[in-house]
């Protein structure tokens, strides 16, 4: 191999998700609908993993952060994620992830990671500056360059992060004087922006997110407390800035949409005074009838843990084999082998 051949690797796309709490509208519409499409679109291996170690930075109850790594996983095994096509897994599963961040971290000034965005905003947000925190960098890029990984869709805050990778996998190959690692391409999410309860964008930390998974009396009530103005019953709604609407939008196709609209210039539907009530009971309705299937699903699921667990182990069986084999190279290009 030649200082300037490229790895020959097979096109891999990669993605992770924080088991940090329970998955929302948010992550359904801005990461997990696309995470489900890809292994029927992408012209190559699909990886996704649950990064505990990265949930570690803010998580200090053991029982709770299990408990998430297994909502995670029982979320996109319901919503239809294909683990024949796609490899579902730990992140603490494939322990090289590790063993890459301390070598990048050997070869990485600290001047790229002081620089790093999403440390700053977090610090500036009352997060402890652990040094966890402040390596989050290294640990994200050994978990796209460990797989080989050629893409990796992100939303345009997570850019930078990549682009770190890259200059990280760079340090390596000059480092060693052949090329060891995959350098990755970032690509934008055609991710929706998702109001939460308070016309924020909806978040876990903001405390304004609708689970995937409510429904009935509860769903009805988180719905019930999204923000909305005061226009009078029977008078016309906004349609602009309206956050009932704007979540209202992601359920429904081009007609649905129209259909809504028509209700709120009036309102009135079906000869009926309407309101930001109605709309609210509406969206709960919509919620019930995109997740019913799914709620089925995931109820099976829940009562078979060993399923779960064994989807798990298969899908970190197979990341690990891709991480083992760059390692491998990494390790030997080092002198550690």
């Amino acid at each position: 191999m030649t200082d300037d051949a490229p790895l020959e690797l097979p096109p891999r796309i990669l993605s992770g998700i924080q088991p940090t709490g329970e998955l929302h509208l948010g992550n359904y519409f801005g990461a997990i609908v696309q995470h489900i499409a890809l292994p029927a679109e992408f012209p190559g291996e699909c990886l996704f993993f649950i990064a505990d170690y990265h949930a570690l930075t803010t998580v200090r109850d053991p029982a709770f952060l299990r408990e998430m790594v297994r909502h995670v996983a029982v979320t996109y095994l319901a919503l239809g994620l294909d683990t024949e096509k796609a490899m579902l897994f730990r992140q603490s599963d494939v322990p090289e992830v590790t063993e890459l961040t301390w070598l990048l971290m050997c070869v990485t000034g600290m001047g790229l990671i002081e620089r790093a965005h999403a440390f700053k905003d977090k610090v500036a947000n009352g997060i402890k500056p652990s040094m966890g925190l402040f390596c989050y960098p290294v640990l994200m890029a050994a978990d796209i360059l460990v797989y080989g990984s050629s893409v990796v869709p992100v939303g345009k805050d997570q850019v930078q992060h990549i682009e770190m990778a890259q200059d990280m996998a760079t340090y390596v190959n000059e480092a060693v004087g052949q090329p060891v690692l995959r350098r990755p391409e970032w690509r934008l999410s055609k991710a929706p922006y998702v109001p939460g309860l308070d016309g924020k964008k909806m978040s876990k930390s903001y405390g304004n997110a609708i689970p995937i998974f409510a429904t009935g009396k509860p769903l009805r009530k988180l719905v019930g407390k999204i923000v909305t103005d005061s226009t009078p019953l029977g008078d016309p709604l906004p349609t602009e800035g309206c956050n009932v609407l704007a979540i209202l939008d992601l359920f429904l196709d081009d007609a649905g949409r129209e259909e809504v609209r028509t209700w709120y210039r009036a309102g009135a539907r079906d000869g009926q005074p309407f309101g930001y009530g109605h709309a609210k009971v509406y969206l709960a309705e919509c919620m019930e009838r995109r997740f019913a299937e799914a709620h089925v699903r995931r109820e099976a699921l829940l009562a078979d843990p060993a399923r779960v667990d064994a989807v798990l182990a298969d899908g970190a069986t197979r990341a690990r084999a891709l991480a083992t084999a760059t390692l491998e190279r990494c390790r030997a290009a080092f002198g550690l082998r």
